[in-house]
């Protein structure tokens, strides 16, 4: 059987933890940060975890993640 091949773009944005879930960066912080407030910015400067409904499809992409 040949070895399963991991999503190379996927492998870039998730990472995974010891609980076996998958961290994630927060979307909205590339352009148009002028009318955010601070307070927002950084909030969506921390990372965050993927959501149960997602967590099989990033499972899929990363098979030894």
């Amino acid at each position: 059987m040949p070895k399963m091949k991991t999503n190379r773009s996927a492998a870039k944005r998730f990472v995974s933890n010891g609980a076996g879930k998958f961290k994630r960066r927060r979307q909205n912080l590339r352009h148009i940060l002028t009318k955010k407030s601070a307070k927002r910015k950084r909030r969506l400067g921390q990372g965050a975890m993927v959501d149960d409904a997602n967590l099989g499809a990033v499972r899929r992409l990363l098979p030894y993640g």
